[in-house]
């Protein structure tokens, strides 16, 4: 299809990449969601020890999204493009790997075996199959379209494709996934419950990834011969980026804000069945989770547009970080008054989230200008990488605070309540490390990360003079 003929940026574009990452997060979120909680409870096997596995495991993501995002970028592509046939080929095998994890017949299996048993289906989904389609997908944005403004709305829709998959999770796991225990009182979760979910979520994971790559159009399609590849080595790539003062930034600025979010969410599934008691205000907060995001997802792009997407993102942070520390402070006896104030941070979250991915395309650009060589995979591969390192310190950390202070699995899988200590610790951990890590981003931004709005808008018209009007 020549350039000409190609059907103008509009809806069906920012649809198709809404339903992308829609897909993404049904194998994502139930992760960060329900697999800590799902190994400790139903499987029996220290928080400790999964939160190291979940760590080790993302650590072999440093291989595989490099070597994936380079791949892209020699893909010579089809009539589809460079990125799109890869969410054809791998959501099959991202859906069926996910749901593996799940599955509580295992719960009488030796511990070895368990722990074996998540260590190898936790790297086949997370390192090998959601890198092969989330490392394509990601960089698909810088494709779709070249206008700033276009690639904005597309970071919105990819959050609020998000953001659909977290509330039929966030709602309804919680609801179908725990049960009273008749004797105590206690919310227990079902194993067999979430085998069932996992299956479901699969399925619907597949279908989104069908209609993103049915609806999405890649309209830029730079062309760099293979002698330039060869000029550009992995070992210069990765020079390039520890010099790419912009990337370093945003990586750093990325691991500790999933280090918040993923410690927030994570946490979700302590706070509210075992220090609350309530796991069906679990349900309630990701409808007021959504409540902020959709408020975010209509002041982001008007705030970004007018003061810059880095400066708003600090402000928000900020916000964030202050609410979290009036959480902190404020201890509410009542679950209620704890989902408004949650509601409050994810509002500040949600800004960021809504302009996150229109500021790596900024950071792809730079470093086009930088380097001289488009290289939207492989950039796209490192960040996807830092993400992946805020993934595994945030699943780290929480396993091992969580035995720390001394949750106890055994009984959380006869129904019996926590000790008054650790129901402290739970309530500490999911308002104190949300807080620092909010902080640290702001800063980050602030302080470091080169790429604020008057520099942006320069490099766009670089790069419009470079380009001429072929990413029109």
């Amino acid at each position: 299809m020549g350039q000409q003929a190609m059907r103008p940026f509009g809806l069906r574009d920012k649809l198709g990449y809404l339903f992308g990452d829609f897909g993404n997060d049904f194998t994502f979120i139930l992760s960060t969601m329900i697999l800590m909680k799902f190994y400790t409870d139903v499987m029996g096997v220290s928080a400790g020890i999964v939160g190291t596995v979940m760590m080790i495991a993302r650590f072999a993501d440093a291989f595989t999204d490099v070597t994936m995002g380079r791949i892209c970028d020699r893909h010579k592509g089809n009539a589809q493009g460079k990125f799109k046939p890869w969410i054809l080929r791998m959501c099959g095998p991202v859906a069926v790997s996910s749901f593996l994890i799940y599955q509580s017949a295992l719960a009488g299996a030796p511990q070895w075996l368990k722990i074996g048993y998540l260590f190898v289906t936790y790297i086949l989904w997370g390192s090998v199959f959601y890198t092969s389609i989330n490392i394509p997908y990601g960089s698909m944005a810088s494709a779709i379209s070249g206008e700033p403004g276009d690639r904005q709305s597309l970071s919105t829709f990819r959050t609020m494709g998000g953001m659909l998959a977290g509330a039929v999770i966030g709602v309804g796991l919680p609801l179908i996934a725990y049960e009273k225990n008749a004797e105590t009182g206690k919310e227990v979760l079902v194993g067999s419950r979430v085998t069932l979910a996992a299956g479901i979520f699969s399925v619907l994971a597949i279908i989104c990834y069908l209609l993103c790559y049915s609806l999405v159009t890649e309209r830029v399609r730079a062309q760099v011969s293979e002698d330039v590849f060869r000029d550009n080595s992995v070992g210069k790539m990765l020079k390039n980026a520890v010099h790419n003062r912009a990337l370093i930034s945003l990586i750093a600025a990325s691991v500790v804000m999933l280090l918040a979010q993923l410690t927030m969410q994570n946490m979700a599934g302590y706070v509210f069945p075992d220090y609350y008691n309530n796991a069906s205000a679990q349900s309630a907060s990701t409808v007021m989770m959504m409540v902020g995001m959709v408020v975010a997802a209509f002041i982001a792009k008007p705030l970004a547009k007018k003061f810059g997407k880095a400066e708003v993102s600090i402000v928000s942070n900020l916000f964030a970080a202050a609410v979290c520390v009036v959480m902190f402070l404020l201890r509410p006896e009542n679950v209620w008054v704890y989902v408004g104030l949650q509601m409050l941070c994810w509002l500040g979250l949600g800004i960021f989230s809504m302009v996150v991915w229109a500021l790596i395309t900024d950071v792809i650009d730079y470093s086009e200008l930088k380097n001289g060589i488009r290289e939207d995979g492989s950039v796209y591969a490192m960040y996807s990488f830092a993400r992946k390192l805020g993934q595994a310190l945030a699943a780290g950390m929480v396993g091992w605070l969580l035995t720390a202070i001394g949750y106890n699995e055994s009984a959380a899988q006869q129904g019996i309540a926590q000790t008054e200590r650790v129901l402290r610790g739970i309530y500490n951990i999911s308002t104190l490390v949300p807080a620092v890590g909010f902080t640290l981003l702001a800063l980050v931004l602030w302080f470091w990360y080169p790429l604020h709005k008057k520099q942006v808008d320069a490099n766009v018209e670089a790069l419009r003079k470079k380009h001429g009007s072929t990413n029109n």
